[in-house]
């Protein structure tokens, strides 16, 4: 079963993410020296056209819609927090389909009480998520040296506490398995059900045009430093040197880095005519104003496309690999989504947070489907790009005078748990240890920073 790449003479793409649940958060047991408990930040009011959407691709109302954005929240928060505490015993956390529980699962039963102290439900997990992520990397790996024939999709799925193998014979995963090096024990094989293929008729987001033939879309705009506006996108889109021109086939831009295979993620610098807003493309509705952040295992999730418009499922599975006829593409998000070829490069997005950009997938809008987006963050590491964000709309044209907001935060230095920074006038406190890069600043990352 092949992955087909589905690159048309024309294409645009815009993707939206959605949260849900009702949680509320709850006191965290553990050590003293434990990181500060999360304060559930106020979310702006849920898009109009995004409730629309989840109330006709997941049968919820608009208050119900609205629940589940706010719990969904409130489940990211909580688990974020435990993975800290749970450490290496930490083996996933994911909501479910009504979004009002939040499941995190463990290997040591005796962390069951730390995990029910926080309002979420304890599993017992066979594998830590770690030693599944490295047994992942290990086929990711071996995927690099030579594609797997016959296994064009893997993933750790947390909740069979496995690595999933979708493959069109056991021998083909066993095959693969063994190739890198991974202990069976590990894996999960299932009978491939996919053809994953990239979306170049690309949807969602304004459209642009490549080298004034092929259409995809606008992911999130960008800027680089303090005056060079662009857009993030597909890498299948184009590469380096491809020329762009906007939905109005005015000249735009040009691609000024593109990663495909391996990641599927690029981005254009555009020209002084054009303005980067934070905002996406609502076809018919009010534009959606975007931040940032990282979504859960069954959280909803939408994406707006300019074939197909604004369309919801839920989240899958997190750090995916999928084997295209070009190659494999790792640590993409698999969903429920559909898309259909157009979709390509455009927006993903939770609520107003922004999550990435449309890969591929299979089946269509008509019967069904999946679609893979590539998640935000690597793209903007890459290429040291930040997000536009705001609550105006926009961010400053690229012919605008450099302005900075200032504070404490700065890439590349090695922040713990519990830390505080200050950026843009507001303090912000480390929720995971990571050391900070172009891209990630505290406003754009809510699953690394906590705004106090």
């Amino acid at each position: 079963m092949r992955h087909i790449p589905l690159r048309r003479r024309v294409a645009a793409a815009c993707t939206g993410v959605v949260a849900v649940g009702a949680l509320t958060l709850a006191g965290l047991t553990g050590s003293a020296t434990a990181a500060p408990e999360p304060r559930a930040t106020p979310a702006s009011a849920p898009d109009a056209a995004l409730l629309r959407a989840m109330e006709r691709n997941l049968g919820l109302t608009p208050a119900e819609a609205r629940q589940r954005i706010a719990g969904e929240a409130a489940a990211t928060d909580i688990a974020a927090t435990l993975k800290q505490r749970l450490g290496a015993s930490f083996a996933g956390a994911r909501v479910t389909g009504d979004g009002a529980t939040l499941i995190v699962a463990t290997t040591d039963p005796a962390e069951r009480r730390t995990i029910t102290a926080a309002g979420a439900r304890a599993e017992r997990a066979d594998h830590a998520l770690a030693e599944l992520e490295a047994a992942k990397a290990g086929l990711d790996a071996a995927a690099g040296r030579r594609a797997p024939e016959g296994v064009p999709l893997w993933y750790v799925d947390t909740t069979a506490s496995r690595v999933v193998l979708q493959a069109t014979d056991r021998a083909a995963a066993d095959r693969f398995a063994a190739a890198a090096g991974v202990d069976r024990a590990l894996v999960k094989v299932v009978r491939a059900s996919e053809e994953p293929r990239t979306y170049a008729d690309l949807r969602g987001g304004d459209a642009y045009y490549m080298n004034g033939s092929g259409r995809c879309s606008v992911g999130f705009p960008v800027k680089r430093g303090a005056s060079q506006a662009g857009f993030v996108t597909a890498g299948h889109c184009g590469t380096v040197g491809t020329t762009t021109t906007g939905v109005n086939q005015q000249a735009q831009g040009t691609f000024q880095g593109s990663t495909f295979p391996g990641r599927d993620y690029a981005w254009v610098a555009t020209n002084a005519n054009w303005t980067p807003r934070n905002l996406v493309n609502g076809y018919g509705n009010a534009d959606v104003t975007v931040a940032g952040s990282t979504p859960l295992v069954g959280a909803s999730i939408c994406r707006s496309g300019s074939t197909t418009g604004w369309r919801c499922g839920t989240v899958q599975q997190l750090n995916t690999s999928v084997t295209y006829p070009q190659g494999t593409v790792s640590g993409v998000t698999r969903t429920s989504v559909c898309a259909e070829p157009g979709d390509s490069g455009g927006s993903f997005i939770s609520g107003n947070q922004a999550q990435g950009m449309t890969s591929g997938g299979s089946g269509n809008c008509s019967q069904g489907g999946t679609t893979y987006f590539q998640p935000l963050a690597p793209a903007l590491s890459a290429y040291g790009l930040t997000l536009v964000t705001g609550n105006d709309g926009g961010g400053p044209g690229p012919t605008d005078p450099p302005t900075e907001p200032g504070g404490t935060w700065a890439a590349g230095t090695a922040y713990a748990v519990g830390a505080t920074v200050t950026y843009g006038g507001t303090t912000y406190r480390c929720l995971q240890a990571h050391t900070a890069q172009a891209g990630w600043q505290p406003p754009n990352t809510p699953s690394l920073w906590q705004r106090v």
